[in-house]
C-alpha cells in the first residue's frame, strides 16, 4: 500500500544493522515503548529487567547505570530518582507508614531531617535524633515503634565519623532496616553491605548521584542500592513506580561517561583536600580541622577502622575559626576567595565553600558541640594544590586580626 511521504518518513523501515560497538553505551529516549504483539504486551512484567513496558520503569539506558551503580556498591538492585533527597525520600515512604518511628543521626543531612519534621510527621510517622557518636543513645532511642533508622558517615558538615558496625549491629538485632547515605563513601572508601568483610553492612545504600559519580556539577539525580534477596527492592520499587520518579537520559548520559573515571578523581579530590586540611590545621587561624582521616578529628579512629584498606576518603572537610574572629570576619574570608566559589554540593571540578552557624543545624538534645568558633566547609576541586593555599592564604590574610 502506498503511503504519504510524511506517513513513511514516521513508519520508515530502515534499521541500522545489528552488533554495533563503541566505548559508550547506546542511549536510549523512549516514553512509548514497542510490543511485537498483544501476547508480549500482556505476558511482560514491569517490575522485573528481563524486558520493557514503559520509559518510566526502564530502558536499556536507565538498566545499564542501574546495574553499574550496584555493582559500584557492592549491591544487587539500584532504582534511579531524580535528586539525592528524592532517594532519602523513597525509602521513607517505601519502609515507612502511620504509625511508625525513623532515627536520624543528629548531624544526618539538614534536608533529611525537614522530610521527617514535614512530609512524615503530616503522615502520622514520628522521628528522633541520635548521638551518631554514641552507640549507646541509639540503642536506648530504639523501641517497637521504630522502623528505619538512618546512618551517615561522615555526619553532615561537621564530619564526624561513627563507628558504623556498632550502630547497624544494634538495629539488625531488633530487626530494624538501617539506611546510610553513602555520597561521601561513593562506594569506594568502603563497602556499605560488608563492613571489612564480616558480611555485615547496613540494608539500604542511597547516594546523590549529583556528586561524585557525576563529577561535573551539571546533573541531578541519586540512587537506592539494596543486596537483599529482593524483598526490600521490591517494596522500593513497588513505591517508585506508584510515585512516577524518573530521571532524564541524557543525564543517564552524562553518568555512564563519568563513571568510568570516579575512583581517579575521587583520589585526586581526597589527595588535595587532605593536604589542604593538614595545611589549615598548622595555621594560627583555624581552632579545629574536622576531617574523618586525619588525627584528632571525632571519629579518626572509626574511619581507620571501616576505610583503612582503601585508605580514602572523600575530598571535603570542615574547620573551625579560633573564637577571636566573629562570624562577619569568616564572611569577608570567604567573599575574598578567588578560586574557592560560594555554592552547595561538592564532587565537581571547581573547589567550593560555605560558612554555617552550627546553633541552627543541631538539636539541642546533643550537646557535644564543643567548639565556639564559625565553621567553614571546603569542597575541594581539581585545581592545583598549590593555587588553592594561595587563594587561602590571600583570604585570611584579608579578613582582618
Amino acid at each position: 500500500m502506498a503511503h504519504e511521504p510524511i506517513t513513511d518518513l514516521i513508519h520508515h523501515p530502515y534499521k541500522p544493522p545489528a552488533k554495533f560497538a563503541a566505548p559508550q553505551p547506546g542511549i536510549y529516549k523512549a516514553s512509548t515503548v514497542f510490543f511485537s504483539d498483544v501476547a508480549a504486551m500482556r505476558a511482560r512484567d514491569w517490575k522485573t529487567k528481563v524486558g520493557y513496558t514503559y520509559g518510566l520503569h526502564g530502558t536499556p539506558s536507565t538498566f545499564t547505570l542501574e546495574e553499574r551503580l550496584a555493582t559500584l556498591e557492592g549491591g544487587t538492585h539500584c532504582l534511579l530518582v531524580p535528586s539525592g533527597l528524592a532517594a532519602i525520600s523513597l525509602v521513607a515512604f517505601a519502609f515507612l507508614k502511620t504509625g511508625d518511628e525513623v532515627l536520624l543521626p543528629d548531624n544526618a543531612y539538614g534536608p533529611n531531617k525537614a522530610l521527617a519534621n514535614g512530609e512524615l510527621a503530616n503522615f502520622g510517622i514520628t522521628h528522633r535524633t541520635y548521638d551518631a557518636m554514641n552507640p549507646a543513645d541509639l540503642a536506648a532511642k530504639l523501641s517497637e515503634r521504630t522502623k528505619l533508622v538512618w546512618v551517615e558517615a561522615a555526619g553532615s558538615v561537621t564530619m564526624e565519623f561513627p563507628d558504623l558496625p556498632a550502630l547497624v549491629a544494634l538495629c539488625r538485632a531488633r530487626g530494624v532496616i538501617t539506611a546510610l547515605d553513602n555520597t561521601w563513601g561513593a562506594g569506594l572508601a568502603f563497602d556499605p553491605f560488608d563492613f571489612n568483610g564480616t558480611g555485615q553492612g547496613v540494608d539500604v545504600s542511597v547516594h546523590a548521584l549529583t556528586k561524585y559519580p557525576s563529577g561535573g556539577g551539571d546533573v541531578l539525580m541519586g540512587s537506592v542500592v539494596t543486596r537483599d534477596d529482593g524483598r526490600l527492592h521490591q517494596a522500593l520499587k513497588l513505591t517508585h513506580m506508584r510515585m512516577g520518579w524518573g530521571v532524564g537520559v541524557g543525564d543517564v548520559e552524562t553518568l555512564l561517561r563519568s563513571l568510568p573515571s570516579i575512583a581517579i578523581r575521587y583520589a585526586a579530590h581526597d589527595k588535595v583536600a587532605r593536604a589542604l586540611a593538614h595545611w589549615l590545621g598548622a595555621r594560627d587561624e583555624i581552632a579545629q580541622v574536622l576531617h574523618p582521616a586525619i588525627e584528632g578529628s571525632p571519629g579518626h579512629d572509626n574511619w581507620r577502622a571501616l576505610c583503612g584498606d582503601s585508605d580514602l576518603a572523600a575530598g571535603i572537610f570542615s574547620v573551625v575559626f579560633d573564637e577571636r574572629f566573629s562570624s562577619e570576619q569568616v564572611d569577608r574570608f570567604c567573599d575574598g576567595l578567588k578560586l574557592f566559589r560560594l555554592g552547595y554540593s561538592w564532587g565537581g571540578p571547581i573547589s567550593l565553600v560555605v560558612p554555617y552557624d552550627i546553633g541552627l543545624m543541631r538539636d539541642a538534645s546533643v550537646a557535644r558541640w564543643p567548639y565556639k568558633g564559625t565553621l567553614v566547609r571546603f569542597s575541594v576541586g581539581l585545581e592545583a594544590l598549590s593555587d588553592l593555599q594561595d587563594d587561602l592564604t590571600q583570604a585570611l590574610e584579608g579578613m582582618g586580626n
